[in-house]
């Protein structure tokens, strides 16, 4: 079966979560670009989009409508060579209409897994929760011809666990979309060794169109992305605990959030990041590494802590933040969570964070905020400056900094050396793709 009779039927499921509006709305205009070719034109297509409740579907299907004519809005010139043989459709509007309809027009919603039966492609996007994705496989598989491929949007479950659980025989493979789906660059690919090679094959022509940069990851726990992300986190709640003898946890919080933003010049300080993946899948994502990787210890006693308090951060329906480790206004942090009183510690420039800003020292010069830098041509050469004057520096967030820049770089030469990833570029190329660095954390600036 050829990749363009393949998604003719597709199915997504957990399709109005966070992760499966965006590939719901990939597939959606994925699906337009093929049904306008002039050989498909008499063909029927249909991606079903299925979850377990019926609101979140309603709310799904304003989201793609809505984000289908930004879409359109900003694709005239490809819509305009779409319809070149529409003598109907004058102005650009007129495409953009067309393009909106055409893309909703295969979609048909429901809670009910048995309408997926003919779909050829199924994309699974569920929670991070092994047992609930091998339930669910295996009863879509029950539905299903067997020649069905799957693709989970897995971040850390291995796939060869969720293949033989759920007796696929090879018909599964992780592509790992980057929140948010629609937006970021990035996919980690992660076959099983039993994976076929149809499958790969369509996980490759996929990435191509849809436009995705696939940096494949062997089958381990976790994979590079989130591999990376649990230890960073996991080091970054250990060292806040270290310095909350002499300053407070909610001290060592803010300390360490600060350093790791500012000093390492990254997009978020790590417990924002946190809070923006969700406390909760976080604690999750330590809970299932864990799990499968023997002689590390990968969880923490603060998640535990935090997610039984449900202070578990992620975001509202309107996409502003939830508070989390950090307390936000108009997503911007102002406060810490002190968990021994169960209540925010406003940030105080003149008072107690002012004095622990004091305590981390002065900038080296040539610090630039990652903003600065982001879209600066010179930001390699600004970067090896700055980590230079880093290390001639002896204030406590210059020493903070470089540690924690090592303990990242070590935490990426393991993923290479355990066999996670096959080169220190694929590990690189997660972090600047996936989290946005500005660096990957193997260099030569420490």
């Amino acid at each position: 079966m050829t990749f363009d009779e393949r998604m003719q039927n597709v199915a997504i499921i957990g399709a109005a979560g966070k992760m499966g509006s965006g590939i719901s709305l990939l597939l959606a205009q994925e699906m337009a670009r093929l049904k306008n070719k002039p050989e498909n034109k008499d063909k029927n297509y249909r991606l079903y989009l299925i979850d377990i409740n019926l609101d979140h579907l309603a709310g799904l299907q304003q989201y793609l409508r809505a984000q289908l004519v930004k879409a359109g809005e900003k694709a005239c010139v490809m819509l305009r060579e779409m319809y070149k043989d529409r003598q109907d459709l004058v102005e650009n509007q007129d495409c953009i209409n067309q393009y909106v309809e055409d893309a909703l027009s295969f979609i048909r919603t429901g809670t009910d897994l048995s309408i997926v039966k003919d779909s050829r492609v199924i994309f699974e996007a569920v929670l991070e929760k092994k047992d609930l994705k091998v339930d669910l496989l295996k009863k879509i598989d029950n539905f299903c011809g067997k020649d069905t491929l799957y693709l989970t949007n897995t971040s850390s479950i291995p796939i060869n666990i969720l293949n033989k659980e759920a007796n696929l025989n090879g018909r599964i493979i992780g592509f790992h979309f980057y929140n948010p789906p629609a937006v970021q660059k990035l996919a980690e690919l992660i076959s099983a060794d039993s994976t076929i090679q149809e499958l790969k094959d369509f996980s490759m022509e996929l990435a191509k169109r849809l436009s995705k940069k696939i940096v494949p990851s062997n089958d381990i726990a976790g994979f590079i992305g989130n591999g990376h992300f649990l230890r960073d986190g996991l080091y970054g709640l250990r060292e806040a605990k270290k310095l909350a003898e002499d300053y407070s946890l909610p001290g060592g919080l803010y300390i360490i959030n600060k350093i790791s933003q500012d000093l390492l010049v990254r997009p978020m300080g790590i417990f924002q990041l946190i809070d923006y993946v969700g406390v909760d899948v976080f604690q999750s994502i330590s809970e299932t590494i864990d799990h499968y990787i023997q002689g590390e210890d990968l969880k923490d006693d603060l998640l535990k802590k935090m997610y039984d308090k449900k202070i578990l951060g992620g975001q509202k329906s309107d996409g502003s933040q939830k508070d989390g480790f950090l307390k936000y206004d108009r997503n911007r942090p102002v406060g810490v969570y002190d968990i021994d009183k169960g209540e925010y510690k406003l940030f105080d420039p003149q008072g107690w964070s002012g004095e622990l800003d004091k305590k981390l020292g002065e900038y080296p010069v040539g610090f630039y905020a990652w903003r600065n830098l982001v879209a600066d041509p010179k930001k390699s050469d600004k970067l090896k400056t700055f980590f230079q004057n880093l290390k001639s520096s002896n204030t406590l967030g210059a020493k903070l900094a470089l540690s924690y820049l090592q303990n990242s770089k070590e935490i990426g030469e393991k993923l290479v050396k355990s066999g996670v990833a096959k080169t220190a570029e694929d590990v690189n190329n997660v972090l600047l793709n996936g989290f946005y660095h500005l660096y990957g954390p193997i260099n030569d600036y420490i």
